[in-house]
């Protein structure tokens, strides 16, 4: 396979695209978010905030891409459901799971709100000019309710009444700093690049140097490194234990993009030296691929494979190749999608397995449950290419 390829590309995120050929839900609104390994819903009644937005981006930029009509709809379809079920309109707060458009809970997670504003910067992008107002809502909501100022980052939770926990969490403003970024690109207003540079300043510089110039994940509410919160517990996918491979690529992947309007010598030698020892300790000599995480001193920590830390870290790779045109960048991006088509591609039924063995096994016939999408999959495509030749 010629990884390198525009036409690889956009051929795998048309494949990928069809898995989901039938998320809509017509009747219930939203999308479907949970598929088994062949396509079958094996939930129809369960809607996570974070699914519901990654829809949206999915199809926004599946529509930018190919221009399709079917997609705009689904766009619409998507936002539509955000803004009247996910949506609290007298506190604007977002909920954070429904079923059956009864809110099951109402927290209000600083991840989600990134996504929101991911979803309605897609949305004028699209050429939803409403949506303009939207992402500035959102924003102001942030503000006021998980801004930080004394330390330049986000809370990461409150409750439906606005109570702000003490954990605080890298998770939440890294992804607020992609959907900062989507928002400058959406609107062209200042602000919104100019808080993703003070979250990635403050995250990749700051408060690496508690842990070796490494990110690590969790935090106490003076920021000061949280070593022991969520240690061997594996089932909270938003907030993991330890070192995690794909949040070092994902972290070089957006410098590199904010290095497009901000130029900055410091985004580089960033981005590579979160690349360079994420490959270092996340590689799998044995069995290849990237595994989820390791310690503080690079020993591995759980070793099993996860789809999105394979697909953010050829982002990353081919990134930085095309910034430094450095062979070896293009070598790790080939490396990486080598092993993911040999292990992590469903060639009969489209898109990615979520997680595999250490050896690359599949755990469970659930492809795709909430959260998941191909969100990160078909989204790293549309990165690499932008940088692609031919």
């Amino acid at each position: 396979m010629d990884f390198r390829s525009k036409k690889f590309l956009t051929d795998h995120i048309q494949d990928t695209l069809l898995f989901y050929k039938n998320s809509v839900d017509e009747n219930g609104g939203g999308f479907y978010q949970f598929y088994k390994d062949d396509g079958t819903v094996y939930d129809k009644h369960t809607r996570h905030l974070v699914s519901s937005t990654r829809f949206v981006y999915n199809y926004a930029m599946a529509y930018l891409q190919f221009k399709k009509p079917d997609y705009l709809q689904r766009v619409k379809h998507g936002l539509d459901y955000i803004r009247n079920v996910h949506r609290n309109p007298k506190t604007g707060g977002y909920a954070w799971v429904i079923n059956d458009g009864k809110i099951v809970d109402d927290t209000n997670h600083c991840y989600g709100f990134a996504f929101v504003v991911l979803a309605y910067a897609c949305g004028v992008k699209v050429g939803i000019e409403e949506a303009r107002q939207w992402i500035a809502e959102t924003f102001d909501t942030m503000e006021k309710h998980f801004w930080l100022p004394d330390f330049g980052l986000y809370a990461s939770e409150a409750s439906v009444d606005w109570k702000v926990a003490n954990y605080r969490g890298q998770n939440d403003n890294m992804h607020s700093c992609e959907a900062m970024i989507a928002a400058y690109e959406a609107t062209k207003e200042q602000r919104y690049l100019d808080r993703a540079n003070i979250l990635a300043d403050n995250m990749v510089n700051r408060q690496a140097k508690h842990s070796n110039g490494q990110v690590w994940e969790h935090f106490k509410d003076d920021w000061s490194p949280d070593l022991e919160y969520n240690k061997n517990v594996r089932t909270n996918i938003f907030r993991p234990w330890g070192i995690q491979t794909g949040h070092q690529t994902e972290w070089a992947k957006l410098l590199l993009i904010l290095d497009r309007y901000t130029p900055l010598d410091w985004h580089l030698s960033r981005a590579k030296d979160l690349f360079d020892r994420a490959m270092k300790y996340g590689w799998d000599k044995n069995n290849d691929g990237l595994m989820y995480g390791y310690d503080l001193d690079g020993n591995p920590y759980d070793e099993d494979k996860y789809f999105w830390v394979q697909a953010e870290s050829l982002a990353a790779a081919a990134l930085l190749a095309d910034r430094t045109n450095d062979e070896h960048y293009w070598q790790w991006y080939d490396k990486i999608w080598k092993y993911s088509w040999n292990y992590f591609i469903d060639h009969e039924y489209g898109a990615w397995y979520r997680i595999l063995t250490p050896d690359n096994k599949k755990i469970s016939d659930e492809k795709s449950p909430a959260g998941k999408t191909d969100y990160h999959t078909m989204g790293v495509c549309y990165e690499v290419l932008n940088v692609i030749k031919s």
